[in-house]
């Protein structure tokens, strides 16, 4: 279903499963809002069915495509994501102004991380702002100021004079850059995918891990004791062999993405059971299509979360990792519909029987 179908005037009427609980509850909408109490001449939409808090792609980047950042290609990838259940998408990096987006009915929520902070040659040209060690702790302070409460930092990419993946930043241009985004209100997240960098990452004070193919177990304690999450990008990492392939000039990387992409399962699960928070994030833009958020979930789910855990890493758990309200009394209006329950078929993400954003049915 696309589209607005019904407007904002008309109270609407909600019944069913309310996950992550198991009983029915009734839903109200009027004006956008999301009330418990019952609404006089709401107009049912659903009587039967299960519904699931506004769902989260907490790794994407709307306006990226193969070809780099487009404005034109905004709106697009939002609506897409939108059609998809997701009411929430953090951009982890861009190099574009979506502010627009804010004031937009039919987008949904953005959380903005900047852009991306890199070094020259050692990230996707024209992907990041390129600054040598001894900015890093200004360039944090810009990109806190200028996003929603994150900072994306490469914290590593291939060297090709190493001819393998190796770090950006030495530790105590970490620390200082983490102790400034801190004092400003942000939190820092940073694209990682060797053994190398995770360390320096995490005693830096990093909040948060993306990609994170490196994680071994020895740091696992550690990042569930202070909360570092991680968003796996699981169906990005898919990507790995194809990478590997690419890379003829470079067989020391090669041979090393093959090996993250194996072991990546096994980490992934690890993590999870030594109860590292982990989120949904599809890396959309690039090679991924945005509106997979059902495929990530499931793609968790299938490294070893249990479906219950995998949907709330896109949903519930989500939402309160970042700061957005949920499915409660007086909060904005942001959940999706199913026919049958989610937890019992995660392929049901794929079809919502309909999304409702801002108090509007898509």
């Amino acid at each position: 279903m696309t589209g607005r179908t019904r407007t904002p005037a008309t109270p609407l009427h909600f019944r069913g499963v309310l996950l992550p609980g198991d009983d029915e509850r009734d839903i109200y909408v009027s004006d956008g809002v999301l009330s418990f109490e019952p609404v006089p001449g709401a107009e049912t939409v659903l009587n039967g069915g299960w519904i699931v808090p506004g769902l989260v792609d907490a790794h994407c980047h709307v306006g990226l495509d193969e070809h780099g950042f487009d404005d034109a290609k905004v709106r697009g990838h939002a609506e897409t994501d939108r059609d998809a259940g997701v009411a929430t998408l953090r951009d982890c990096g861009s190099a574009l102004d979506t502010r627009w987006m804010d004031d937009d009915v039919d987008m949904p929520q953005v959380i903005r991380a900047g852009r991306h902070i890199g070094r020259p040659k050692r990230y996707i040209a024209g992907m990041a702002v390129e600054i040598d060690p001894a900015d890093f702790t200004a360039e944090v302070e810009r990109q806190a100021k200028a996003g929603d409460g994150w900072v994306k930092i490469v914290g590593d990419w291939i060297d090709r004079g190493r001819g393998d993946l190796a770090p950006l930043w030495p530790r105590e241009q970490l620390t200082a850059g983490m102790q400034r985004a801190h004092e400003l209100g942000a939190k820092v997240t940073a694209h990682t995918f060797c053994e190398e960098a995770i360390p320096d990452l995490i005693e830096s004070g990093i909040d948060c891990i993306e990609h994170g193919t490196g994680i071994t177990d020895d740091i696992l304690a550690t990042m569930a004791e202070r909360g570092t999450a991680l968003v796996p990008t699981v169906i990005n990492i898919a990507n790995f062999p194809g990478f590997a392939a690419a890379a003829t000039k470079y067989p020391t990387y090669a041979a090393h993405m093959l090996a993250l992409h194996e072991s990546m399962p096994t980490r992934i699960r690890n993590a999870y059971e030594a109860g590292v928070p982990i989120y949904a994030g599809t890396d959309a833009g690039g090679s991924i299509p945005h509106g997979t958020i059902g495929k990530e979930v499931q793609a968790l789910h299938g490294v070893g979360l249990s479906a219950f855990d995998a949907l709330g890493a896109a949903s519930w758990r989500a939402r309160e990792w970042l700061g957005v309200r949920g499915v409660e009394e007086g909060a904005p209006a942001n959940f999706s519909c199913y026919a049958s329950n989610p937890l019992d078929d995660l392929g049901v993400l794929d079809d919502p029987a309909c999304v409702v954003l801002r108090g509007r049915i898509y």
